[in-house]
């Protein structure tokens, strides 16, 4: 009987980073759930993973979503197992001031980044705890360390999910759990995604993913907390 993979969580999958990490931890011998609220997508990308020999299943569900979030990952633990590392990727948000943005707009946009990560961190908690052993690593913006004149929804909604992990990290520290925030300070090159930039302007998905390989498994004697990727031409 073949051995178990350990399985990724992976959520806010789209062509760009998300995609990105599924292949690197598919490739890096885990057996990967991919989520994202089109389901369109994720079977595309499911098809080219297992196309290379990888394991990989959908769960498309809003992140936003209290019900969806518990079913999504009871549906994970019951085809692939507790996972074992968790990527909260999901977090999108609209830009406007305080005259553009709707209160609509402003509650999505918190429970996408700040209710999403909060649920998806309970959800794989208790069997890490169990376990001794575990990774959680959230995608954060420059939005949730310094908030633009047009982040009034997504900079409070990052600092959210920033505050979390900082309250997670010295919680599940001392269990065997490593908690961390990656900041991602830049425009990401995604696929068709129309931006005045060149390509040299933007982060390249496949070099932020192999960041996050590296900080799922750093020894426990130095882990990283907080870092920032942003590519070499960024102001800061």
């Amino acid at each position: 009987m073949a051995e178990s993979k350990p399985v990724a969580v992976i959520t806010g999958v789209g062509p760009g980073l998300g995609a990105a990490l599924a292949r690197r931890f598919a490739q890096g011998g885990y057996a990967v759930a991919i989520n994202a609220r089109r389901a369109a997508y994720l079977r595309s990308l499911a098809e080219e993973i297992r196309a290379t020999g990888g394991q990989v299943l959908e769960v498309p569900a809003d992140m936003g979503d209290r019900a969806q979030v518990e079913a999504a990952f009871k549906t994970i633990r019951e085809q692939l197992g507790s996972p074992e590392l968790l990527l909260y990727n999901a977090g999108s948000g609209v830009m406007g001031t305080i005259t553009d943005i709707t209160p609509e707009q402003y509650e999505t946009i918190w429970r996408v980044n700040g209710f999403g990560s909060f649920l998806s961190a309970k959800e794989v908690a208790p069997d890490m705890i169990a376990r001794g052993r575990g990774t959680m690593l959230f995608t954060g913006a420059t939005a949730g360390v310094k908030a633009g004149a047009r982040s009034l929804a997504f900079g409070p909604a990052k600092f959210a999910m920033r505050g979390l992990v900082q309250s997670l990290a010295r919680d599940l520290g001392p269990k065997g759990i490593h908690v961390g925030w990656i900041n991602v300070d830049g425009f990401i090159d995604i696929p068709g995604r129309d931006v005045p930039f060149t390509a040299e302007d933007m982060l390249k998905p496949e070099a932020i993913a192999e960041t996050y390989w590296h900080v799922a498994h750093q020894d426990r004697s130095a882990w990283t907390t907080e870092l920032e990727v942003r590519p070499f031409k960024e102001k800061f």
